[in-house]
């Protein structure tokens, strides 16, 4: 990302954070809900197993960016297995280039590698050590990892839900974005219970010890993303959610925050730790506006 896109990024950010707007600025596009994995906490793939055609989704872009946002992140199931004929993935990056979004990132589950020329956030899914991970998502994380090692320097960012199975390896994934060089930070958040997958969350203590634990990484030098700041009113449960500021569509349907909000009392479960520090963000608290201005802009430079 460069300097001139973002500093009309962070621009239209302190705009907004100034003007209180309830306006959306982040959006999320899935793209697909295929994916090539099953895992243990994931209640949203491969319920239709479709991608979404090309003018579909190509909608789906203009109308989340004449709305305002200007931080799109495509999603799957699977995004990287997404096609329409002969277009890929690679087409609907570039067709989200010209429409104009300064900020194009991809989620990921790193098996099909994270070269994705025009992308400037690639998320890779680990959760956790290799047995954990393996446990959660099957036999993937050597995959994962050797995806990681031919991949350019700082061309990464790792993405882990923390979970009944896997919150012993905060520590240890946060360790590997330190010392990896293809990974440039690590974003945590914690499971959000959709129906079916309530065995895997954390009981109130647990998600009380492992936000303390994501901020004491942080503060230790790790590259954690997540905005030590915003932990304790998430931890307390006393953030407003859903997010006005973030747009979640798919296949021309859009929810405000994320489509948990469909589920009855979910939204109150939130792990989405990125929707909560945003909403403290947009209501102006000064100091998680502070810390986000220097975490976000030194991972985007």
């Amino acid at each position: 990302m460069d300097r001139r896109a973002w500093m009309g990024l962070a621009w239209r950010a302190g705009a907004a954070v100034l003007l209180r707007r309830q306006a959306p600025i982040i959006g999320s596009v899935i793209v697909t809900d295929r994916c090539s994995l099953h895992c243990q906490h994931c209640a949203v793939a491969n319920l239709r197993r479709i991608d979404y055609p090309f003018p579909v989704v190509q909608a789906d872009l203009r109308a989340m960016f004449d709305a305002g946002v200007r931080v799109v992140l495509l999603y799957g199931g699977e995004p990287t297995l997404w096609r329409d004929g002969d277009l890929r993935l690679a087409d609907v990056v570039a067709e989200a280039r010209h429409i104009g979004f300064p900020l194009v990132g991809v989620v990921t589950n790193g098996l099909r590698g994270t070269a994705m020329p025009g992308v400037d956030l690639v998320l890779v899914s680990v959760d956790g050590t290799r047995a954990h991970h393996d446990l959660i998502r099957g036999p993937t994380y050597d995959r994962v990892m050797a995806g990681l090692d031919v991949a350019p320097p700082r061309s990464a960012c790792l993405y882990m839900a923390v979970n009944r199975i896997n919150v012993e390896d905060i520590e240890a994934v946060g360790d590997l974005a330190r010392r990896h060089p293809a990974v440039r930070g690590v974003a945590f958040n914690l499971h959000t219970p959709y129906p079916g997958t309530e065995h895997l969350a954390l009981v109130p203590e647990q998600r009380r010890d492992a936000l303390r634990r994501i901020g004491a990484l942080k503060r230790a030098g790790a590259p954690v993303l997540d905005l030590v700041s915003a932990l304790p009113a998430i931890a307390q449960g006393s953030v407003a959610l859903p997010c006005a500021q973030c747009v979640v569509r798919e296949d021309g349907h859009q929810w405000v925050c994320g489509r948990c909000v469909e589920v009855p009392g979910l939204c109150g479960q939130c792990g989405f730790l990125f929707a909560g520090e945003l909403a403290q963000v947009f209501a102006g608290r000064p100091r998680v506006v502070l810390e986000a201005a220097r975490t976000y802009g030194a991972m985007l430079r």
